[in-house]
C-alpha cells in the first residue's frame, strides 16, 4: 500500500493541535479507518457495529453512537451525524488518549474532565444536561441484565435503587415529596471524583494498542 493510501489529506500539525495524537499515531488511526470504512472518505454506523470486538459489549450502542453525537467533536455543536470522515473519527477517538507523563496538574484536570464528559453524554441520550432515571435505567439493564443471571425487572430494581442512593448524596435535603430530576454534570464529576479516569477509557473495541495506538486487524 502506498504512502498516498495510508495518510489523510490533512495538515498534520493542526490535527495534532486539534487531537493530540502525534503524528504517527494519526497515521495508525487513519489506516483503521480506511480498514473501517473500506478505504472510503466516510464511514457509518453500520461499518463501526461489523466490528467483532462489540458484539457482546453490553453498551454497543452507546459506544457506537457516541462516534456519531456531535457534541464529541470538540466544537460545542449537538445533535447527531449519519456518517463522519477521518477529522471527526479523530476527535472522537481523542478522548481516549492517554494522559502525556509530561501534562501539568491543569492538563490532568482537563484531560480528565473531557474523559468525564465524554461518558455523560453516551448517557445523556436527549442531550437535556441531565441523565434521568429512565436513562441510567437503560444502562443499568443494559448491563446486568446481558448476563442472563438477572432479570429485567431485578435490573430496574437495582437502577432505581441505585438512582435514589444518588440522589441522596448529591441531594441529601431532599423531602419525601421532591422528585429527583436526574444527575447533571455536577453530579457526574462527584459521584466518579475517587475514580482514576485518565488512564481506563481504553480503546479495545478497535483492536488497537492504548499504550502505542498501533492499530491491529480486524477479526474475519
Amino acid at each position: 500500500m502506498g504512502a498516498s493510501q495510508t495518510r489523510p489529506e490533512h495538515n498534520y500539525d493542526d490535527l495534532t493541535d486539534k487531537s493530540g495524537f502525534s503524528q504517527e499515531q494519526i497515521k495508525n488511526l487513519y489506516q483503521r479507518f480506511q480498514q473501517l470504512s473500506g478505504n472510503n472518505e466516510k464511514i457509518s454506523r453500520d461499518d463501526l457495529e461489523r466490528i467483532p470486538a462489540l458484539n457482546n459489549n453490553p453498551i454497543r450502542k452507546q459506544i457506537i453512537t457516541a462516534f456519531f453525537d456531535k457534541r464529541n467533536q470538540h466544537q460545542n455543536d449537538v445533535g447527531s451525524l449519519d456518517e463522519i470522515g477521518f477529522e471527526q473519527f479523530l476527535m472522537v477517538m481523542s478522548h481516549f488518549r492517554p494522559v502525556n507523563s509530561t501534562a501539568t496538574e491543569e492538563e490532568k484536570a482537563s484531560v480528565r474532565k473531557q474523559k468525564l464528559r465524554f461518558l455523560f453524554n453516551m448517557h445523556d441520550t436527549d442531550n437535556d444536561g441531565i441523565i434521568t432515571l429512565d436513562e441510567y435505567r437503560t444502562v443499568v439493564e443494559e448491563l446486568l441484565s446481558q448476563s442472563g443471571a438477572i432479570e429485567t425487572e431485578v435490573a430496574r430494581a437495582i437502577a432505581d435503587a441505585a438512582m435514589l442512593e444518588v440522589a441522596s448524596t448529591n441531594v441529601p435535603h431532599m423531602a419525601p415529596d421532591d422528585f429527583y430530576e436526574g444527575i447533571t454534570f455536577e453530579h457526574f464529576e462527584q459521584i466518579l471524583k475517587g475514580i482514576e479516569m485518565e488512564s481506563r477509557m481504553y480503546i479495545r473495541f478497535l483492536d488497537m494498542n492504548t499504550a502505542t495506538m498501533r492499530c491491529g486487524k480486524l477479526s474475519s
